[in-house]
């Protein structure tokens, strides 16, 4: 019997891309706030969601630096369990609900590609960057301090998407000022039959579930991002119109499931 969570299944279960939950995840985050034309913003909504009339257009970019593991230790394997990811979160209501909604992400892993499908997020492949801390500071590392910069980029099919400059100004106490938002996403899968690629198999909004999720070190100041367009690439139509805070963060959490939005 063929075993294994996702494809491809096989005799012993190993060669899924991703295995079944949960997912654990541990990462550092620079990022940038910023507002982009609220047509726009509304424009990538899906139904169900709705713009959010205190704050529609506000987008948060954020490229991570991740490490993943499942139950096994899999962090002991960094070729597999490390990656870079990048996505924008676009504020929405859902029945008046403030939420976040991620209409576009990419990512370097195929295994955390796979884990992005099953959870909603619609991933594609990318090359993310950013700046380091490393614990023994130098000119080549920043610190966590006033005045420390970073910088950030991300490409997909060799074009330069996305690039991002952060300057700390102070310590943040509360994180929930910028990240206070459950995150909606989309399980879509297609149908592969004549006269009905219009009726997907799977189409359900649901609630991303971070358990156990903390956040350490959180600093913001400054920011600014350029988003390139490019051919097939529909992410610049998020320009910014205005630029908001820029940050820094360490992250971790935990995933076993998503829930139908009802």
């Amino acid at each position: 019997m063929l075993q294994g969570y996702t494809v491809p299944l096989s005799p012993r279960g190993e060669a899924n891309l991703a295995s079944a939950p949960p997912w654990h995840y541990a990462g550092d985050l620079v990022g940038v706030e910023f507002w982009t034309d609220p047509a726009s913003a509304e424009a990538t909504l899906p139904e169900g969601l709705d713009p959010d009339p205190k704050t529609s257009g506000r987008v948060l970019a954020l490229f991570f630096d991740w490490q993943f593991s499942g139950e096994n230790d899999e962090y002991l394997d960094p070729v597999r369990s490390q990656y870079h990811e990048f996505f924008v979160l676009v504020d929405a209501h859902l029945k008046g609900e403030p939420v976040s909604w991620c209409p576009y992400i990419y990512v370097d892993n195929d295994h955390a590609l796979a884990r992005g499908w099953v959870q909603g997020f619609p991933k594609k492949m990318g090359a993310v960057h950013q700046t380091r801390i490393f614990a023994s500071p130098g000119r080549a590392s920043p610190t966590l301090a006033a005045g420390a910069r970073f910088g950030a980029s991300m490409s997909s099919g060799e074009r330069t998407l996305a690039e991002a400059r952060v300057k700390l100004e102070e310590p943040v106490s509360e994180p929930s000022s910028l990240f206070g938002r459950d995150t909606i996403n989309l399980r879509y899968f297609p149908r592969l039959a004549a006269g009905e690629y219009d009726k997907p198999v799977v189409h359900e909004l649901v609630r991303m579930i971070a358990e156990d999720q903390q956040i350490a070190d959180m600093w913001a100041g400054t920011g600014e991002i350029s988003l390139s367009p490019a051919v097939g690439e529909e992410l610049a139509d998020l320009a910014p119109v205005r630029m908001g805070a820029g940050f820094r963060l360490s992250m971790s959490y935990s995933v076993t499931e998503v829930r139908d939005v009802g």
